[in-house]
């Protein structure tokens, strides 16, 4: 069965640091391109970081500097380090996979509050 499995959430302290990791059970995986998406309550999930099958990675403004996504074919994992976490950094974050389909996690709750 083709998933991805996404872990590391939990509760942090403002300025505090986590890291998710997404294990996949795919074939190929080192082709497909691979991001992390968030979604906050009331909010439209928004992609977060993107890492392509190449290695280049993107992220969006409010990340950049903080989070960091990497990727470990051997493995079949996509991680992504988040650093100096911020309130409007709580949100639910989901691993996702692209070919010529879309895969996605389940979700994993992150919550940033003193």
């Amino acid at each position: 069965q083709v998933q991805l499995v996404e872990s590391g959430g939990g509760l942090v302290q403002p300025g505090g640091s986590l890291r998710l990791s997404c294990v996949a059970t795919i074939i190929g995986f080192n082709i497909y391109d691979l991001a992390w998406y968030r979604q906050s309550p009331g909010k439209q999930r928004e992609r977060v970081a993107t890492i392509t099958r190449s290695g280049d990675t993107n992220y969006i403004d409010s990340v950049k500097g903080r989070f960091t996504i990497s990727r470990d074919n051997v493995k079949k994992t996509v991680l992504l380090q988040m650093n100096n976490l911020k309130p409007e950094d709580t949100a639910v974050y989901f691993c996702y996979a692209r070919l010529t389909y879309e895969l996605w996690g389940q979700g994993t709750q992150v919550t940033v509050s003193s």
